[in-house]
């Protein structure tokens, strides 16, 4: 028997009874176990092996064309009170949820083997880590846990007989009767899928799809929903940032943590290429940083995770060689072209391809067109790359150091084509927590009306907090007295700037690194800041343009604070805060109004 804990084995013994498959295999991690199921699904016709000279080792899949993404319409915060899940989230009761999804997980891994999944979210033993033990009938979740999570037979042995741990429960909804042929993607209809969060009970349930963040379960729906709510109750934090140090020509050391929305280039940001010598980055995490108070007051943040699950178009040698590094072997691509030599392609990766096989299973070739003449894409939009983070290039000795990295700076940012300047930093960090809580993006091309307004995000948290979201910024205001004046500094970006013309004004990418030096200067105190209405800016010739082809008059609008501007933001902002009702702390309306009275 691999464990003695009570509740665990309780918990995979009702769990068996109830979704009845064929059989249990309780994961150890291993290799072994990894290569088993990785040649069982190729021989299947799940998965694809790619070419072993191209790509070492790795896997791709092609999902269900219903099943390509996270499905936040049907992802449920089940508080026991409708009112403490907050306006953010959807809510159902949870007896009546159970009730509903018990009958769906009733028979349905019939047909189908049971994998019980012992991993720990944070380095083995650290103690801001987290145990979890996910059930799951796909062979799929069992091989990307192995890679996002650090699965592994040490997991029992941490739990001993009485330890405690988060259990996950998941299936793809598809019940196979005696004779019939799996589908190469089972999962349910849309109507029938639930990702479910019970957060007083710190239980996760997910039904019906077997793609990304539904199916991961240590991933969004562990590590941010059910662990900001832990974090909220013990008094630490759980956010979707980034985590990366930056080393100073003196050798002196800073960790940055960094929260922006989707498509605002986090992960390019988290392996970024510095373009000023003497100073380097290395990577800690691209999206998840769990972070607790050490002994010294200070502020520690571990990256949860075990692996990079990314969004593959767009990634290139151009935009991020680092992240395209890692996934040169152990990786596995969904949703992405397979290419007539049986490599791995996707849209803007930079290299050739003259054909293969699209994210549909279709034969494909670069610019086909559908009867609309509009262009086939090869890979899905939201195609994605599965790759341990051991394998990224710069990735930091630390990454896995048990206590975590001392946390510097925060921050926020946002895609806005005007308004918001390149760089400023807060007043001070309840200034900075009223930053981070009203971040907003413009609308993105896909969404495209002149009358829809700001895309607010708090902290880039909006799909991912597991409780209401007035409690979660009094949370952050509640962290920052905690922490006093050992809090880090935080700072706001947009690196997406346009002149009227629509021509960027900053060049992004490796240059981003002049900025990241600039807080660090502050937090050290070796450059001033120049006082504007929204906060402090950066004093002329303090921030690094040395080798840059920029224009005294794009700097200018770079860095210009146009307060009527500003004004007409702060209306969206009100009705946004709105929502909060009498949850909105006190000092967010107080940071909102002293903005207001400095915009005049």
């Amino acid at each position: 028997m691999v464990t003695k804990n009570k509740k665990l084995l309780d918990w995979v013994a009702e769990v068996e009874k109830m979704c009845n498959p064929n059989s249990v295999v309780w994961c150890d991690g291993s290799k072994e176990e990894y290569d088993r199921l990785s040649n069982e699904m190729v021989a299947s016709g799940m998965a694809v092996r790619l070419d072993e000279t191209k790509r070492p080792n790795c896997l791709a899949f092609n999902s269900d064309p219903s099943d390509v993404a996270r499905v936040e319409g049907r992802t449920y915060i089940a508080s026991l009170k409708e009112e403490d899940a907050g306006p953010l989230n959807n809510w159902i009761d949870p007896v009546e949820l159970k009730k509903t999804m018990t009958e769906l997980y009733t028979g349905c891994m019939k047909g189908r083997t049971m994998y019980v999944i012992p991993f720990s979210m944070g380095p083995l033993g650290s103690p801001i880590a987290k145990i979890g033990f996910e059930i799951t009938d796909s062979p799929y979740v069992v091989l990307n846990m192995h890679i996002m999570a650090r699965v592994s037979a040490k997991v029992y042995g941490i739990l001993g007989e009485d330890g405690d741990f988060i259990p996950c429960l998941h299936s793809v909804g598809s019940p196979l009767e005696e004779g019939q042929k799996d589908s190469r993607w089972p999962c349910a209809p849309i109507e029938k899928k639930y990702i479910a969060h019970f957060p007083e009970e710190n239980l996760i349930w997910s039904f019906g799809s077997g793609y990304g963040g539904n199916a991961l379960l240590g991933k969004k729906c562990l590590a941010l929903r059910i662990a900001s709510a832990m974090a909220y109750r013990e008094g630490w934090m759980a956010e979707h940032m980034l985590i990366l140090r930056l080393t100073n020509p003196e050798g002196k050391k800073f960790h940055i943590a960094a929260a922006f929305p989707s498509a605002c280039g986090k992960t390019n940001l988290a392996m970024l290429q510095s373009t000023i010598d003497g100073w380097k980055v290395e990577t800690i995490g691209d999206d998840i940083a769990w972070m607790k108070q050490g002994e010294d007051g200070r502020l520690y943040a571990i990256n949860p995770e075990n692996g990079f699950f990314g969004v593959a178009p767009g990634t290139s040698e151009a935009s991020n060689p680092m992240a395209l590094a890692s996934v040169n072997k152990n990786a596995i691509f969904t949703n992405c072209v397979v290419t007539d030599d049986n490599d791995i392609w996707w849209e803007e990766m930079g290299v050739e391809c003259t054909g293969g096989t699209d994210w549909k299973g279709n034969p494909w070739k670069p610019g086909m067109k559908d009867e609309d003449g509009k262009e086939i894409k090869g890979a899905h939009p939201n195609s994605r790359f599965t790759a341990p983070a051991s394998q990224c290039p710069v990735i930091c000795e630390d990454w896995e150091n048990p206590a975590g990295v001392p946390i510097d700076i925060f921050v926020f940012g946002g895609r806005r084509s005007n308004t918001i300047p390149l760089v400023h930093q807060a007043f001070d960090f309840s200034h900075g927590v009223y930053m981070g809580a009203t971040a907003a993006s413009e609308p993105t091309a896909a969404a495209l009306d002149v009358a829809q307004k700001l895309r607010f995000d708090p902290f880039a948290m909006k799909p991912f907090i597991g409780y209401h979201g007035g409690d979660y910024m009094k949370h952050w205001f509640e962290m920052g007295n905690k922490l006093g004046d050992k809090a880090p500094a935080c700072f706001y970006v947009n690196w997406f700037r346009k002149t009227s013309d629509g021509k960027w004004l900053w060049p992004g990418f490796g240059d981003n690194s002049r900025v990241l030096k600039w807080m660090c200067e502050r937090v050290e105190g070796k450059v001033g800041a120049i006082e504007t209405p929204i906060g402090l800016m950066p004093k002329e010739g303090e921030l690094d343009l040395s080798g840059l082809d920029i224009s005294a008059e794009d700097y200018a609008e770079l860095m210009k604070v146009d307060k009527e501007l500003f004004k007409a933001s702060l209306a969206e902002a009100e009705e946004y805060l709105a929502q909060f009702g009498d949850k909105l702390p006190d000092e967010m309306k107080k940071q909102f109004e002293n903005l207001k009275s400095r915009l005049g």
